[in-house]
């Protein structure tokens, strides 16, 4: 539970940008934190076993529970085997509920998420970059203020209802919003700017004499309808393809229609390359009277120097033409290869949240008899650290795979097969009563080997 309420005040701090100022009801927030939970348990679950089975056994071997459990025949596989049942029967059940619950999660909060960014209109204007807002695209540099109120460098392109376009731009240093965050009328307050609108005088004489018409002003209001906008149903769900939403069969299905697409585009641009950009020189006269092994140079012999350098730069042009056009299918396949990786890492997913709750269990039970600590302190400590060793080499596994720098399943697997050899080395080592590293002796070598050796007697006289 602790653990638990951690990581929601970590995902809300992390989507704050999202949900501040959107004058959101407790309800909406309940059901972010509620739908939250689900999606925060890969995290969670394994974290709070280690924890949990260092502070248990760590207790009991501080205690001395373990040497009198010892002293009358019970061995630490007895004492852990009551657990090892309840480890294994949550294992596999996380696998169901990674295969069901975790999907749900995802859906709702990603949705929910989605909506409340694109309610309360004001403060959807992001910055530095454009944001449809009724029948204009805002810009701003920055946004100051307790409601991000004041804005700053405001450039506005206005659409024209009679024709399709922008052909009004708005620019001003200094803007305000002044209407309130649940009015459905945005009122913008725009200082020391300018006015710019595009003409079309039927006169063609006129056109090119007076293209544009740009004006001054102090003040500027702009009234923006935003009712839309307002009126945004937190309910709706729209996205539905995102691989982390998908059950097994789901996304084994995306992985068929996936790998299938992928193979047809392949297949068609490897036909169609040779077609779409063969060289032009290898057409008409060059084919019939050059002979192929000296064809740049009695080609070019035979042309004028204007020509010469026409066809060099015509050349030149189409091979960057080809180049570009190849970098942007390249580009294409690989995205459509990273989408194939992260369905078939996210199947595998479903299988590692279980085994990783056993070993680490078979990590944690071991370490806390053998450092015989218990409470929140140490074993906090070290249990954090394991899990996120586990942790970090699972996502540059993640990351690296879905490059193609190994196979999937490898790596949604890494950071498990990496800790499996130390779960059975710690088990080892705590049921024949050895520490954690046995330093005693290669210490009182590398000791004495510093220490002053005594004068000999017989040498000194």
């Amino acid at each position: 539970i602790v653990i638990m309420f951690i990581l929601i005040l970590q995902a809300i701090w992390l989507y704050i940008k999202d949900l501040a100022g959107k004058d959101l009801d407790m309800i909406t927030i309940a059901k972010f934190m509620m739908y939250t939970i689900p999606v925060i348990v890969p995290l969670a679950l394994p974290l709070s076993i280690i924890l949990a089975s260092i502070m248990v056994f760590g207790n009991m071997a501080e205690n001395y529970e373990f040497a009198a459990m010892k002293s009358n025949g019970i061995s630490l596989q007895r004492a852990m085997r009551s657990l090892m049942i309840v480890v294994g029967t949550l294992g596999v059940t996380s696998f169901f509920f990674a295969n069901t619950v975790i999907p749900w999660g995802h859906f709702k909060q990603g949705n929910l998420r989605r909506n409340i960014v694109n309610s309360k209109p004001a403060m959807a204007i992001g910055v530095g970059n454009f944001n449809q807002l009724g029948d204009i695209n805002i810009k701003v540099d920055q946004k100051t203020g307790d409601r991000g109120q004041y804005l700053d460098n405001v450039l506005i392109h206005k659409k024209n209802p009679k024709r399709n376009g922008n052909y009004t731009v708005i620019k001003s240093k200094k803007g305000e919003l002044k209407s309130s965050l649940k009015s459905n009328i945005i009122q913008l307050v725009l200082t020391d700017g300018n006015y710019y609108d595009d003409l079309f005088p039927e006169n063609a004489q006129k056109r090119r004499s007076s293209p544009f018409v740009r004006s001054y002003f102090d003040t500027y209001t702009l009234n923006v309808d935003v009712s839309g906008l307002n009126n945004v149903d937190l309910n709706k769900a729209d996205v539905t393809d995102n691989h982390r939403m998908l059950k097994i069969h789901e996304l084994q299905t995306s992985i068929d229609s996936f790998t299938t697409k992928f193979n047809d585009n392949l297949s068609f641009y490897h036909k169609g390359q040779h077609k779409k950009w063969a060289p032009e020189l290898m057409k008409s006269r060059i084919t019939d009277t050059i002979t192929p092994g000296n064809i740049t140079d009695n080609f070019i012999s035979e042309l004028k120097i204007y020509d010469q350098r026409r066809t060099i730069e015509n050349t030149i042009n189409k091979l960057k033409q080809q180049r570009s056009a190849l970098d942007n299918r390249l580009f294409q396949l690989s995205e459509e290869s990273k989408r194939i990786a992260k369905h078939e890492i996210e199947i595998q997913k479903k299988f590692v949240l279980g085994a990783a709750c056993i070993i680490l269990f078979f990590i944690g039970a071991p370490l806390g008899a053998i450092i015989r600590k218990g409470g929140m302190g140490l074993p906090l400590v070290i249990a954090t650290l394991f899990f996120l060793t586990y942790h970090f080499i699972n996502i540059f596994a993640e990351k690296s795979a879905v490059e193609g720098a190994f196979p999937t399943w490898l790596g949604a697997w890494m950071g498990t097969l990496i800790i499996f050899p130390l779960g059975i080395l710690l088990t080892y080592r705590a049921t024949t009563d050895q520490g954690f590293f046995d330093l005693g002796g290669a210490v009182e070598t590398l000791v004495s080997k510093f220490k002053k050796k005594p004068k000999n007697p017989s040498t000194a006289v």
